[in-house]
């Protein structure tokens, strides 16, 4: 399947590459792509699709409009280790509630996609901003059949203990097992702006969790024992709760971001009396910086990402530690499979480099580096013991209106660990 799908990138660029000569004036001076009519001098997939429609018709005589829509509407191909290969369907879009000088991009995406794995998952996902950035409403809702892969808790540490239940729970010879469930998921956080670029909000999180088992034959299973443990049935809970939070946002674009600085602080708290199996406390941090290295090729970025859960209070469910790709678009991690590390706490950090290679921005690279640390139950502390990842890889701009890119990554951990990551816009 890698194969194949390594085939098809090479067709398009192929394809598309006679775009690159189509580089105006109006890009080499550094204006900004959204202040560009027509966004002239960046080239797309949507111009290359036009271009061969041309050279098909052999009639040059067409023009095409220069109104661009900020809605993609395409196959939901995906591809990484955690969920195989993956086929479904997807819309994504970004428009301005506002004057784009004074108002941030609104984004919203939905899609439905079944995965080699066996997993169904259909999602609505929004992030609005009204005119001026007074209010941010962002969340959304989640129907899924899912499949995880659990490799246990901690980092992989080599014990000493010889209680088989603690072996399995933190898995030291990092033994794969196969988690099924069905998950019916919603959040909405809303937000006031107080400051230029800082908010403050409250929310609401409710999550099902249902019919939970491990594939196969096993006499116990990291989530039978923790489950055991801290008092959680295995076969299904809910976890339902309040979130208070603070963000403060610079970034010019929420899909690829040219420079900038996007921080939120989120207080999660599971709350019985919300119907919660457990009160658990949970505070969640997410900061990414951009600085921008060239006046003349604005993608030439240098990105930064910290994404960190850290239990305060409480113990939660197994399936809800905090993790290797359980940020909010489960794109942490890049080398490993989600959830290969987990904790009551977690910490990830990533930076990457992002260069242009086409003058019209249609292709661009990306080489980056992560590490991940977390707690186990067995005396490892958060910021004990550290497991890296490194990867490179390729992005084709999709829809040059919202800066969406196709993204193609190849990335390495230990233990092993290795794979191809396909998806859309970036992972930070």
């Amino acid at each position: 399947m890698q194969r194949y799908l390594i085939a098809l990138f090479f067709t398009t660029i192929i394809c598309f590459s006679r775009g690159q000569n189509i580089v105006l004036q109006d890009t080499i001076t550094n204006k900004p792509e959204d202040s560009i009519p027509g966004y002239a001098g960046l080239y797309d997939i949507s111009d290359g699709i036009k271009d061969i429609g041309r050279f098909i018709r052999r009639d040059t005589s067409q023009k095409v409009s220069e109104r661009r829509s900020g809605i993609s509407i395409l196959p939901n191909i995906n591809y990484n280790p955690s969920i195989g290969f993956q086929i479904g369907a997807k819309i994504v879009g970004g428009v301005y509630l506002g004057e784009r000088e004074n108002t941030a991009m609104s984004t919203f995406a939905t899609a439905l996609s079944y995965t080699t794995r066996g997993i169904i998952y259909g999602y609505f996902a929004h992030d609005a901003y009204t005119k001026r950035n007074k209010w941010n409403l962002k969340g959304g809702l989640v129907i899924a059949k899912m499949v995880a892969l659990d490799y246990g808790m901690g980092m992989g540490n080599t014990i000493t203990t010889e209680i088989p239940e603690e072996q399995v729970l933190n898995n030291p010879d990092r033994t794969r097992y196969i988690n099924q469930y069905t998950v019916y998921g919603l959040n909405e956080r809303l937000y006031k702006r107080l400051l230029p670029g800082m908010f403050v909000g409250a929310g609401v999180f409710i999550e099902l969790k249902r019919n939970i088992n491990t594939v196969g034959d096993h006499e116990i299973t990291p989530l039978t024992v923790y489950s055991d443990l801290t008092g959680y049935h295995a076969g299904r809970y809910n976890n339902n709760g309040l979130m208070f939070n603070w963000q403060y946002m610079t970034r010019d674009n929420p899909n690829s971001a040219y420079k900038g600085i996007y921080a939120d602080v989120v207080l999660r708290m599971s709350q019985t009396w919300m119907a919660s199996a457990q009160n658990a406390y949970q505070l969640q941090t997410d900061f990414r910086k951009y600085w921008q290295l060239s006046e003349y090729r604005p993608n030439h970025v240098l990105a930064f990402w910290h994404w960190g859960s850290y239990n305060i209070g409480g113990t939660l469910a197994y399936l809800d530690l905090p993790g290797t790709g359980r940020d909010v678009y489960s794109r942490s991690g890049r080398g490993y499979t989600n959830g290969y590390f987990k904790g009551s706490s977690f910490f990830y950090s990533e930076l990457e480099y992002r260069f242009p290679i086409l003058r019209n921005q249609f292709l661009s690279g990306v080489v980056f580096a992560n590490v991940q640390t977390a707690d186990d139950r067995l005396g490892t502390k958060l910021f004990e013991r550290w497991e890296p990842a490194a990867g490179t890889g390729l992005r084709i701009l999709f829809n040059k209106a919202t800066r969406t890119n196709l993204c193609i990554d190849y990335a390495v951990g230990r233990f092993g660990q290795k794979g191809l990551f396909l998806g859309l816009n970036e992972a930070f």
